[in-house]
């Protein structure tokens, strides 16, 4: 099958409801201060930027948890927060978004990461980060696999966001890999290259373009509008599946859409529907997200593929970190409830 109907989303958007997904990886708070600017400071040669409000999203593993929820499914969060104001603020918000947060665990002298983005005249300024560095000590983990343990039964599948700030370790990995083989559950992970990690066995890879030929080891010096003719994207696919064994993997390409690769049969390439692309931050996280969701409500790889690809074509035309609801996703498709 090689298309979605209408009436199949439907059935895919009626059946999220049953499905739950654990979410485990670095959780963050992104802050939006917006404002505009009129002048260069006196002081340094730099924009003063005139506060008009601000606004709070969840970031990182929780973006991909308030995804899931968006289109009605059930997520719950496993991270790591601070024992400060903002994993208060952070729980708050996921909690108006029906993310479960049973799972985030207060580390003492940890940060909640946070990204604070100034942004004036709808482009961003300057962004600040205040986070702790470093990998999550084998108690925390050890804490964090317990609660992970007393929901894991229960659950259909499990997506792990890595971005790098040190929740998803080895050990982290090799206990979900193993538990979730062992349970029969429906393992996602979105990579973050830089952080090395043996990631083989895993039943969904979704790195970005970047991001798989940093995997694969590989330089990017070409590219091609189409796929199929990209000769090195192929190679890298092909290095990828042999390499790490995962049963799906999943390439997004930006303007060009997703390529869903599995071993032993043809890459299928889904161009993108996006109508205006205003941010793509978070992206990464929808895809994920819809696909897990779609797998979990019963579809086919490529049922979800496209069921992601939508969901991704309509975040990318807000700004921030942003959601999909049922009713977007419906029209993204021709349709409406």
């Amino acid at each position: 099958m090689s298309s979605l109907s209408l009436k199949r989303v439907r059935e895919l958007l009626q059946a999220a409801p049953k499905t739950r997904t654990l979410v485990v990886g670095d959780v963050m708070l992104d802050q939006f201060i917006w404002g505009r600017v009129t002048r260069i400071s006196p002081e340094a040669p730099v924009p003063v930027v005139e506060f008009e409000r601000e606004s709070f999203m969840p970031g990182g593993a929780a973006n991909v948890a308030r995804n899931l929820t968006s289109l009605g499914g059930q997520a719950e969060l496993f991270g790591a927060v601070g024992k400060d104001a903002n994993a208060g603020h952070l729980s708050k918000l996921l909690e108006a978004q029906q993310v479960g947060c049973c799972g985030l665990l207060a580390v003492p002298a940890y940060f909640t990461a946070t990204k604070t983005r100034i942004v004036a005249h709808q482009q961003q300024v300057v962004r600040v980060d205040r986070e702790t560095r470093g990998e999550l000590d084998a108690r925390a983990t050890a804490a964090l696999l317990r609660r992970i343990d007393a929901l894991l039964p229960q659950v259909d599948a499990v997506s792990v966001g890595d971005y790098g700030k040190g929740v998803v370790t080895q050990a982290l990995i090799d206990a979900l890999k193993e538990r979730c083989r062992t349970q029969g559950k429906w393992l996602s992970l979105d990579p973050k290259p830089v952080h090395k990690l043996d990631l083989r066995g895993l039943s969904l890879i979704t790195p970005n373009r970047k991001e798989a030929f940093e995997l694969a080891g590989l330089s990017d010096s070409t590219r091609n509008p189409d796929p199929f003719a990209d000769a090195q994207l192929m190679k890298v696919a092909d290095k990828l599946l042999a390499e790490l064994a995962p049963a799906l993997l999943l390439i997004t390409l930006g303007e060009l859409g997703l390529l869903l690769c599995q071993r032993g049969a043809k890459p299928f390439h889904i161009p993108t529907v996006a109508q205006e692309v205003f941010d793509v931050s978070g992206a990464g996280d929808t895809v994920i997200a819809t696909f897990t969701l779609a797998i979990a409500a019963g579809a086919s790889p490529i049922e979800a593929a496209i069921f992601s690809n939508h969901a991704a074509g309509v975040v990318v035309g807000k700004v921030g970190t942003a959601t999909v609801s049922p009713d977007e996703l419906l029209a993204s498709f021709g349709g409406h409830r």
